[in-house]
């Protein structure tokens, strides 16, 4: 699985469940239309955009193309780049009928159509090389934003303050965190008084 360096924008989970098993990227979902009036996610797309720049990639059919032009409204231009799948006549699986225009959606796409639409969007592969200073899980836990009492508030605290969306789970916290900062950043990002006794006693514990 090949990793990409753009933040690619899709429009439901089932899109990106379907890209993640093909590609290594941050992926964020608009949430449909939901987008038109979610400003936290909105500003979330521009953050993105201005730190590693977007590829979109949303169905071929008429809706899809109202989110990608909404996106260009409201995102620079110069940061994003337009991932397109062609018409294909069908339906998903997991749906009893086909869409309105019955063409599948980026959920139903072969991996090599996908694969062959973010290559001519201009994706930037980077291979199989792992950064020696991502942010990690246990990064998470050690500084008290997950796994423990008082995450979920702690991670909350982090998330105002670096001005993201508020509904972002862990993990997505995660991705987005890896996207915007390395590790050596990011811990001088937390504040580590709010780090509780009984996990600093664990971590003195195991040095």
């Amino acid at each position: 699985m090949e990793r990409i360096n753009e933040v690619i924008v899709v429009e439901g989970r089932y899109d990106k469940n379907t890209l993640s098993q093909i590609v290594d990227a941050v992926i964020i979902e608009t949430g449909g239309f939901g987008i038109f009036n979610d400003k936290q996610k909105q500003k979330l797309l521009r953050k993105m955009a201005e730190t590693r720049g977007l590829i979109v990639l949303t169905d071929s059919d008429g809706a899809g193309f109202v989110i990608r032009n909404f996106i260009k409204s409201c995102v620079n231009p110069k940061y994003v780049k337009h991932a397109y799948i062609p018409d294909v006549a069908g339906k998903e699986k997991r749906k009893k009928t086909a869409s309105k225009e019955g063409t599948l959606g980026v959920e139903g796409m072969r991996p090599e159509i996908l694969l062959s639409a973010l290559h001519r969007a201009g994706a930037g592969f980077s291979g199989y090389a792992e950064r020696d200073d991502r942010i990690t899980k246990t990064d998470m836990f050690k500084t008290g934003l997950s796994g423990g009492q008082g995450s979920r508030e702690k991670r909350l605290e982090l998330i105002k303050k670096l001005g993201l969306p508020e509904k972002l789970s862990a993990d997505a916290l995660l991705d987005i965190l890896n996207t915007l900062m390395t590790r050596e950043e990011f811990y001088r990002e937390v504040d580590t008084s709010s780090i509780s006794t009984e996990k600093s006693t664990e971590i003195s514990s195991t040095d």
